[in-house]
C-alpha cells in the first residue's frame, strides 16, 4: 500500500515538473535558454549495450544456482518436519521437544542462509551490471549537455507516467549508437 502511495506521490510530481516545462520556457526572459527535456527507454539501451546480455547471462545463470542451493535445503527441512510429524505421536516428551528445537534451529539456519544467498545475489548483480549502467548513463549526460536538455526522462520505469510524447525527443538511438561505437 506505501509503495502505490509513494507511486502516485512520484506521478504527481512528475505531472506538475512536466506541466511547468512549458510555462517556464514561456516565462524565461528573452535571451534565456528555454529548458528542455528529452527521453530514453533504459530497458532497450541496456538490452542492446554491448556486454549487457553476457553480464546479464551470468547472473541468471548464478542465480539459478542459488535458487536451487536453497530449494535444496528447503526440501531437507521439509523431509525433517514431515518426518517428525509421522514419529511425533512415538516419541517421548523429552524427544518431542528436542526434535522441535532441532527443526526450529534448522528452519533458523534456513533463513540465515536465504538472507546470504539474497545478499550475494544482490552485490553479484551490482558488480555484474553497476559498470554497465554507469557507462550508459555517462553517454546519456554528454548527450544531455551537448542536445541542451535540461532533463531526460526514462520511459521504461516502472513509475512512468508519460503516455505520449514527440518521438523527435526520444534519444535511445543516439545513445546505443555511441554505446556501440565506444565499445571498450
Amino acid at each position: 500500500m506505501k509503495s502505490v502511495a509513494v507511486g502516485r506521490a512520484v506521478a504527481l510530481i512528475l505531472g506538475l515538473v512536466l506541466s511547468a516545462v512549458p510555462l517556464m520556457a514561456q516565462q524565461a526572459p528573452s535571451g534565456a535558454a528555454a529548458n528542455r527535456v528529452a527521453f530514453v527507454n533504459m530497458r532497450r539501451i541496456l538490452s542492446e549495450t554491448p556486454g549487457y546480455a553476457q553480464a546479464e547471462s551470468t547472473f541468471v545463470r548464478e542465480m539459478a544456482g542459488y535458487r536451487t542451493e536453497f530449494q535444496r535445503l528447503q526440501a531437507s527441512l521439509d523431509s525433517a518436519a514431515q518426518a517428525f510429524e509421522q514419529q511425533a505421536t512415538l516419541l517421548s516428551p523429552s524427544a518431542r521437544t528436542t526434535r522441535r528445537q532441532e527443526l526450529q534451529t534448522q528452519q533458523q539456519q534456513l533463513e540465515q542462509r536465504g538472507q546470504e544467498l539474497q545478499q550475494r545475489a544482490t552485490d553479484r548483480e551490482r558488480e555484474l551490471l553497476d559498470p554497465i549502467q554507469t557507462r550508459v548513463v555517462g553517454v546519456i549526460e554528454r548527450l544531455r549537455a551537448a542536445a541542451g536538455y535540461s532533463m531526460v526522462f526514462d520511459v521504461s520505469a516502472q513509475t512512468n507516467t508519460i503516455v505520449t510524447a514527440d518521438q523527435s525527443l526520444d534519444m535511445s538511438d543516439r545513445v546505443i549508437a555511441e554505446l556501440k561505437s565506444s565499445n571498450p
